[in-house]
């Protein structure tokens, strides 16, 4: 078992910094067969959106569950996996929810479950005043005006690096990678801590290295990996201490753009690597979204984009344009 896991961890979690990896492949969609149970094909869609959020071929998931691939692809599918409907059915006898049945942390107290309850059906609009709401109960208003911190989010090719150095430029502040942040704290490179520790392991690193360099730098640009959003801890840190800036382009730019620095991994390891790429941006694209802001840099030159984004961040950090 020992070897299993060691096995798992050298194969790598690790998607060429956030994008690709060899061995995806791509299932049937999981509408239009009534053939299948809806709670199983549900679940299926729900474990394969979780993958691509994390940025993990299945070939990679299914080693890091210890379990076959056959058999993850079946979980994705919505097949062969019965053993769950018994569960929903003693739910059901019971009156509660499948979550509840299997005690995840909503379920520890009255309290918990007062509260999602009160949650449950509210809009996205509704669940952000919610959670803004909380977070000022608790003392966690963010402080963006003050802090003058910027964080760039979204997937590699966005131009996050280029954008977030001209524009620590133009706000006389310094610019950070938080790659080369995790990697300071860690004291490997980001490959290694895959390698050697595991993805589980590298969110830590990331989280860690985010506290200490919005410790460290309270006005700073900071350009993010890609993957920070599939950690809600690390995402909540985020918001809550920065001006958050989406920059989003098109699947076809950021394929092309990783191509062009010089990454030919993505095209020479998948020939699906389009419909991984666009997987994986379904499955981050809600997250990305709840920064303060976004810019779009798809078919927009260089100049055109940074125009964009120092015209939106000056005006949110009330300073002139």
């Amino acid at each position: 078992m020992h070897q299993q896991r060691e096995s798992n961890q050298r194969e790598g979690n690790f998607m060429s910094q956030d994008l690709f990896d060899a061995g995806a492949i791509a299932l049937p969609a999981a509408d239009g067969d009534p053939s299948r149970e809806p709670l199983l094909a549900a679940l299926g869609e729900r474990v394969r959106t979780l993958r691509s959020r994390r940025g993990l071929t299945r070939k990679a998931a299914a080693r890091a569950a210890e379990v076959s691939e056959r058999h993850f692809a079946n979980l994705e599918y919505g097949t062969g996996n019965a053993s769950i409907l018994i569960l929903q059915q003693v739910a059901q006898a019971l009156n509660c929810s499948l979550a509840e049945l299997l005690g995840d942390v909503t379920t520890r107290s009255p309290e918990w479950l007062l509260i999602r309850e009160l949650l449950a059906g509210r809009s996205e609009e509704e669940l952000q005043r919610a959670r803004l709401a909380i977070g000022q109960t608790l003392g966690q208003a963010p402080q963006k005006v003050r802090s003058q911190c910027v964080a760039l989010i979204g997937l590699r090719g966005a131009g996050k690096s280029t954008l977030g150095a001209l524009l620590a430029d133009d706000l006389e502040v310094p610019f950070l990678e938080l790659s080369r942040e995790i990697e300071k704290v860690a004291g490997c490179t980001i490959r290694e801590i895959h390698d050697l520790y595991g993805s589980a392991a590298y969110r830590r690193y990331e989280r860690r290295a985010l506290e200490e360099t919005l410790q460290s730098h309270p006005q700073a640009v900071i350009a993010t990996p890609g993957g920070l959003v599939s950690d809600v801890a690390s995402l909540n840190l985020l918001l809550q201490r920065c001006l958050s800036v989406w920059i989003q382009a098109s699947p076809e730019e950021h394929l092309s753009r990783v191509t062009q620095q010089g990454d030919l991994r993505p095209m020479a390891a998948s020939p699906e690597a389009m419909e991984d790429l666009r997987r994986i941006l379904a499955g981050r694209s809600a997250f990305y979204s709840k920064a303060d802001l976004t810019v779009d840099t798809s078919r927009q030159a260089l100049a055109d984009s940074f125009q964009q984004i120092r015209a939106s961040v000056r005006a949110a950090l009330q300073l002139p344009v």
